[in-house]
């Protein structure tokens, strides 16, 4: 058991817990008391990592990056969640929670999504399973990342526009409550990253975690050893980032950096840099870090990156940072627009606009030739073409 784990009262230091309407305090109840008790049974467990195996595509891939290695100076590592089914890391907490909602017997199921990988993953494995799908986006979100709206709908998911807000992933965070609170009964809801109420933030951490699992025998095979010197990760809510940390949290030896969104740029007032910039209080049902004003109002994040415009971040981020286990920086949109077209480049892999974030920082992460960098390549860059295309125009005018 990690000393940055969550406690057995759901918090992470200071972080965490449960606030919820009294309406969902049952459906709370239920999966605190039983998750743990589910996900560890023998069948559970041989039924989840058979379908990594068989239908995700697991274990992922870990590739030596080559030209971007000549080119920053270190040996760098990509963790392939890119060529997962779908496209990105989400699959690998829905397939997991698909599962869980089957033993609690629930019919129905809704979720959120900013980017669209999340809603895609859920509503692929509603359908493969059978189940009632419906996904919240937000309506600026559904506009940006409309290649992953198609492929929800095609695949019998109902996918609600929210118009409220802002209209992208805190908007859609708050109509999926509103469903939860209205349906408490039939309907379980598959939260995409590690936030929400106690047990959200750990079970999802559990699921993704396969990531760092696989990570540790597949370096050993090609370096020699199971650790790298750093690990870098995009993160808005940070499920990936948690992801491949979570086997690696109590090693010192492995320096982990967590890249936020800075959108603009950290004083343009339109930024999503929530750790660097928040501070503490509720948001979607835990207490956390949260960009807010002097009145305690969430203010609106911004990101070029649907995945990463959401002014909150997970409980278990905002502990690490306070102990100083992660090192939380940020860039610009700009700067993750930069770094996307050289890894397309350098190594023939268009990644995901929330990945490319990472990859911006990943020059300045190197302190050794001799270093072993491993960057979590979350997602595929295929959803954000329009985007790359469009800043391609703006920038030859």
């Amino acid at each position: 058991m990690s000393t940055f784990n969550v406690s057995s009262e759901g918090y992470y230091g200071e972080f965490g817990g449960t606030f919820v309407p009294e309406m969902l305090i049952p459906n709370i109840e239920e999966l605190q008391q039983r998750y743990l008790e589910i996900i560890n049974e023998p069948a559970f467990q041989k039924e989840w990592r058979g379908l990594l195996t068989t239908f995700v595509g697991r274990p992922s891939a870990l590739t030596h990056a080559k030209r971007l290695s000549e080119q920053v100076g270190a040996h760098v590592y990509l963790k392939r969640e890119d060529l997962n089914h779908t496209g990105a890391h989400k699959i690998n907490n829905t397939v997991g929670q698909i599962l869980l909602a089957q033993r609690l017997k629930k019919r129905r199921i809704i979720a959120e999504t900013g980017a669209g990988q999340h809603g895609l993953a859920t509503a692929t494995v509603c359908a493969r399973m059978g189940i009632e799908c419906v996904i919240y986006m937000g309506a600026l979100d559904i506009e940006r990342q409309a290649p992953n709206v198609r492929k929800m709908k095609y695949l019998g998911a109902v996918v609600v526009p929210v118009t409220s807000g802002s209209q992208t992933l805190k908007d859609a965070t708050n109509e999926a409550m509103r469903d939860w609170i209205a349906h408490p009964i039939d309907t379980h809801y598959i939260i995409g990253s590690a936030v929400g109420p106690h047990p959200f933030p750990d079970m999802v951490a559990r699921f993704q975690s396969i990531i760092s699992e696989e990570l540790k025998p597949q370096l050993k095979a090609q370096c020699g050893r199971d650790y790298p010197d750093a690990i870098l990760a995009c993160i808005g809510g940070g499920s990936n980032a948690i992801g491949i940390f979570y086997h690696y949290l109590d090693d010192a030896r492995v320096r982990l950096i967590g890249v936020e969104a800075a959108g603009c740029g950290l004083t343009s007032g339109k930024t999503a840099a929530t750790i660097t910039l928040g501070k503490s209080g509720v948001l979607h049902g835990s207490k956390t870090m949260i960009m807010q004003d002097e009145n305690g109002q969430v203010v609106e994040a911004h990101s070029i990156s649907a995945g990463l415009d959401y002014p909150g971040v997970g409980p278990q981020h905002a502990f690490l940072s306070t102990q100083g286990r992660v090192e939380y920086v940020s860039v610009t949109d700009k700067e993750a627009l930069v770094a996307a077209k050289n890894v397309a480049r350098q190594e023939g892999i268009i990644p995901a606009l929330e990945t490319a974030h990472a990859f911006a920082w990943l020059p300045r992460a190197v302190k050794s030739a001799d270093d072993v960098i491993v960057v979590s390549l979350s997602g595929s860059g295929e959803k954000d073409m329009a985007t790359f295309l469009a800043h391609e125009v703006e920038h030859s005018l």
